[in-house]
C-alpha cells in the first residue's frame, strides 16, 4: 500500500509507521497476543454498532470538550499509557507530551518510559496522569508514585491485567530488546539472561508482582493522595469490587489485546461494567479506537472519554510531534462530523438510544 500525500485518517498513519520502523519495533507496537484474536476484534466490534442520527436538531454549533477527574479536556480522547516511545522517534515520550499539550489533552505516561517522570513533567505544561505497575519490589512502586506526585501528576493509572506479560510471538520471534527504562535507572535491573525469545518479556516476568490483589489497592491509597484509576476491568463483578476499594475511576480494558487473547472487545464490555459501577466513578475505554465514529460509540454506551496508545504511536513514529498531533485533529474532527450529522451538539446529548449494537439487532430479529 503506497500512499500518496498526506495521510487522511489514522489507518493512514499505521502504514506509515510501518514503513518508518524497524520490523521488531513497528511488531512491538502492533502486535497482540497469541492468536491476536482480540486484536482483531477490539477494531472490528466498533464495526458491528450502528448509528440511530436524529435529523433536524440545531447543530450550528458542537462542543465536545470534556472533563475528566475534574480537569477540562478539548475532547473526550486521551494518551494511553505505552512504552518506550523513544523506539518510535528520537524525541520520545517529550514530543508525545507535547502534542498531548497541544491537544488540550491529558497523556498517561508509561512507567515503562524512554523519557523520566521529571523529564516529562518539564517538557510542557499540561494535565498529566502517571501510570503504574506494581514491582516485586514494592518499595519502587512507591518511589515511582512518590516521583510522579512531586512533579505535578494528578492521578495514578493502576495496570491490573499484567501480573505475567502476555504471550506476544511476533516479540519471542524477534527476541524483543529492552531499551533503557529511565523511570527504573538504579530501582529495577533491565539486565536479562534470556537467550531464547523475548528479552521484555524476560524482564517483565522476573520483575512484576505476581501476587498483587485487591487488598493492595489499600495500601496504594495510603501512599499517596492521588486519586486512582484501575485499568484492565472487563467484568461487572471487577466493576463492582473496583468501587467498593474506593477506586476513582475505571479503565475498561484489555491492554490493547496484548495479555490474554480471546477476552472480549472493551467496547462489547463497556454497558455491563457502566451498568455495575452505576454511576458512582466514571468510566473510561481503550482498545480499538481509530476514528471519531468509535470515539462517539464509546460515549454513547456510557465512557466518559477514550484514551488511544497505537494511534499515538503511529503519529510519533510517522511524524513526531507533528504526527501525533495530526491524530488527534483527526479524531477530533470525525466526533465533531459524526456529532453533527448524529443530532448532538454537546458531548451530554450523546445517549444510548444513538446507537444500535449487534445484540439488538439479533434481539429484534427474534
Amino acid at each position: 500500500m503506497i500512499m500518496e500525500g498526506e495521510p487522511v485518517n489514522v489507518n493512514e498513519f499505521q502504514e506509515l509507521a510501518r514503513q518508518a520502523l524497524p520490523k521488531m519495533y513497528y511488531d512491538y507496537y502492533s502486535g497482540g497476543a497469541e492468536d491476536q484474536y482480540t486484536l482483531k476484534e477490539n477494531v472490528e466490534a466498533f464495526r458491528r454498532i450502528t448509528f440511530r442520527p436524529r435529523i433536524l436538531v440545531d447543530v450550528s454549533r458542537i462542543n465536545f470538550s470534556t472533563t475528566v477527574l475534574g480537569y477540562k479536556i478539548s475532547a473526550p480522547i486521551m494518551v494511553a499509557p505505552s512504552a518506550m516511545h523513544k523506539l518510535a522517534h528520537p524525541e520520545g515520550e517529550i514530543a508525545t507530551a507535547r502534542a498531548a499539550a497541544a491537544s488540550n489533552t491529558i497523556m498517561v505516561l508509561s512507567s515503562m518510559s524512554s523519557c523520566s517522570i521529571e523529564e516529562v513533567a518539564s517538557s510542557c505544561n499540561a494535565i498529566r496522569f502517571f501510570q503504574l505497575y506494581v514491582y516485586k519490589n514494592r518499595d519502587v512502586a512507591a518511589q515511582l508514585v512518590q516521583r510522579a506526585e512531586r512533579n505535578g501528576y494528578k492521578a495514578i493509572v493502576l495496570t491490573v491485567d499484567a501480573p505475567m506479560l502476555g504471550r506476544r510471538e511476533a516479540d519471542i520471534k524477534n527476541k524483543m530488546i529492552v531499551p533503557p527504562i529511565k523511570n527504573l535507572e538504579g530501582l529495577v535491573s533491565t539486565e536479562v539472561d534470556n537467550d531464547e525469545g523475548s528479552i521484555l518479556e524476560g524482564f517483565a516476568n522476573g520483575a512484576l508482582d505476581t501476587s498483587l490483589c485487591w487488598r493492595d489497592i489499600g495500601w496504594l491509597r495510603s501512599i499517596t493522595n492521588l486519586p486512582i484509576l484501575i485499568k484492565g476491568v472487563l467484568t461487572r463483578e471487577d466493576a463492582i469490587k473496583a468501587t467498593e476499594v474506593g477506586v476513582a475511576g475505571i479503565v475498561v480494558s484489555n491492554h490493547g489485546a496484548r495479555q490474554l487473547d480471546y477476552t472480549p472487545a472493551t467496547i462489547t464490555v463497556l454497558e455491563e461494567v457502566v451498568h455495575a459501577v452505576g454511576g458512582k466513578v466514571p468510566v473510561f475505554l481503550d482498545g480499538g479506537v481509530r476514528r471519531g465514529t468509535d470515539v462517539f460509540k464509546a460515549l454513547a454506551l456510557g465512557a466518559q472519554a477514550v484514551l488511544i496508545g497505537r494511534p499515538v504511536v503511529y503519529g510519533l513514529a510517522a511524524k513526531g510531534e507533528y504526527g501525533v498531533r495530526k491524530v488527534f485533529q483527526m479524531l477530533k474532527d470525525e466526533l465533531e462530523l459524526t456529532m453533527a450529522l448524529s443530532g448532538c451538539p454537546n458531548v451530554k446529548d450523546i445517549t444510548r438510544s444513538h446507537v444500535k449494537t449487534e445484540h439488538e439487532k439479533i434481539h429484534s430479529m427474534l
